[in-house]
């Protein structure tokens, strides 16, 4: 056997081999296999892991954006007109959120820890200064007050002559740093020595900078990836008492700062979010790419937010006395003490249009007012988050309080928040890292198969210079007919010696007698 067809041989049984192995492969995934349970192995919330650290102190920063919808005409909104406002903002805050007393319960299948924000002012990526910048708004406190002293008349009569001694009505202008962060109302003054239970500070933010939402209890994952993050108990309990459902009372999903390896489309996301005092829900809406870094667009329906007309799960949130309003807003009075306040997305995006037409000045749009989470589908790393949420102020009329007497019930825009979060370059840098190398082990059936696919066309190759060089033989050794001449060249003397030795005898002679 010659050299050249051991080479055909050799390149046959090697390119065979690696076209059965790279498809039996695939077929089998074995290779995706061990890459993803490599990944539901790092991706948890254990000692050592790929991702616990990041988890405890999260590198990107987060910012809180605050944008107030200031009232240019009080007068004619008290008069029984429609009010108009204008939206003022940012005021931009840097938020920490290092989580704290880590403790790991359950034989480590759970993790318990607090996390207590911290805010600090950015000036550059706000447009004024919020100790100057002042804000005509609803007065919270006022309206709080009288909406929860309307069914009596004694104290309906004390609570509206204090606002009239003192200066109080229906709004208020104040600077920004005090709507946020807490000043003293002279309404609660004058309530707090009757009634100590009521502060005598107000503020939206008021008590939050540096404090936590509670201790929350998570799933470490190791058990079960699809666990991964996912709450199990908030302050001690593993559902809420808010709602008049055990649908509606349920903590369901993550915080929103980590879901599971692995994600699908398919998926519908459910984080809890104590501002809501609820579980909301999010369903996937298109591909992106943050940083060269692949991701899902998650987005929080209509439904979630819908009436219980369009939605009857939500009927439970009809809270209190079963009064429901419509589609884009929820009444959270029941953990606020009951004071009136409404939340819903900004400008009240996927609200009912009478919400968004009961005040002038309110354009939403999805770009600016949806709340949405990048989430990369193999780690279920947030790439880019943007958590918007408006706060408002159910204003109706009162009886007892002349001011309210010619007012229409409107949800009252008072303040929209924007907390966004961005990964930042060195944790994009070791994602791709990542991902490429997932992306290498779980294709290397295909790559298997690709160098069988090569050494099949230099196998063709090879057979077919083969064959095309037997034909060549086969023409070379093929005989030629003797020239006619060749016998005269044969009688030629001068030809003899030309073809080889030639030996000759020289006659002998007789002997001579």
């Amino acid at each position: 056997m010659t050299r050249r067809s051991c080479a055909v041989y050799a390149t046959g049984i090697v390119c065979a081999h690696l076209l059965i192995v790279g498809i039996a492969l695939i077929v089998a995934q074995v290779f995706q296999t061990l890459i993803h349970n490599r990944l539901k192995k790092e991706i948890t919330l254990t000692e050592g892991s790929r991702v616990f650290e990041t988890w405890k102190n999260p590198p990107p920063p987060v910012y809180m954006q605050y944008f107030f919808f200031n009232v240019t005409n009080p007068k004619d909104f008290l008069a029984g007109g429609r009010a108009s406002v204008t939206q003022i903002g940012p005021y931009t805050y840097r938020e920490y959120r290092p989580r704290e007393n880590v403790t790991f319960v359950d034989n480590g299948t759970k993790v318990s820890a607090y996390t207590p924000k911290s805010f600090v002012f950015e000036p550059e990526m706000s447009v004024g200064d919020p100790k100057v910048d002042l804000v005509t708004t609803i007065n919270i406190p006022a309206l709080a007050v009288m909406d929860k002293v309307k069914g009596s008349f004694f104290m309906g009569t004390m609570v509206s002559m204090w606002m009239n001694s003192i200066g109080v009505g229906v709004f208020m202008t104040r600077p920004v740093h005090e709507l946020l962060w807490g000043f003293k109302d002279p309404l609660l003054t004058r309530i707090h020595p009757m009634k100590p239970e009521i502060e005598e500070y107000f503020g939206l933010m008021y008590k939050k900078n540096g404090t936590s939402d509670g201790e929350f209890v998570f799933h470490t994952g190791e058990q079960n990836y699809m666990d991964y993050g996912r709450i199990h108990t908030w302050k001690g309990e593993s559902q809420t008492r808010y709602w008049a459902t055990n649908l509606t009372n349920m903590i369901n999903g993550t915080d929103g700062s980590v879901f599971h390896p692995l994600l699908s489309k398919e998926e519908q996301l459910y984080v809890f979010s104590p501002d809501l005092c609820r579980s909301i829900y999010m369903k996937f809406v298109k591909d992106v790419e943050i940083k060269g870094i692949p991701a899902y667009r998650f987005a929080p329906p209509r439904s979630v937010l819908a009436s219980r007309e369009e939605n009857p799960a939500n009927a439970g949130f009809c809270l209190p006395g079963d009064q429901c309003l419509g589609t884009g807003v929820l009444r959270v009075s029941v953990c606020r003490k009951g004071a009136p306040v409404v939340v819903s997305f900004p400008h009240f995006y996927q609200g009912d249009e009478k919400y968004i037409k009961g005040v002038e000045g309110l354009s939403p749009n999805q770009e600016d007012h949806e709340t949405f989470l990048d989430i990369n589908p193999t780690t279920g790393v947030p790439i880019r988050a943007s958590k918007r949420a408006q706060i408002n102020i159910l204003v109706n009329r009162i009886s007892g309080f002349p001011q309210t007497k010619l007012i229409n019930e409107t949800i009252f825009p008072i303040v929209y928040v924007n907390e966004t979060v961005v990964i930042d370059d060195a944790s994009a840098a070791k994602m791709r890292t990542l991902l490429l190398m997932v992306m290498l082990v779980s294709n290397l059936p295909l790559l298997i198969i690709g160098m069988g696919a090569i050494l099949l066309i230099v196998l063709i190759v090879l057979i077919y210079k083969s064959r095309q060089k037997k034909t060549t033989a086969k023409e070379d050794t093929a005989y030629t007919q003797v020239s006619d001449k060749a016998e005269e060249l044969a009688d030629d003397p001068s030809n003899q010696y030309k073809n080889g030795s030639y030996i000759v005898m020289t006659p002998v002679e007789g002997e001579k007698c």
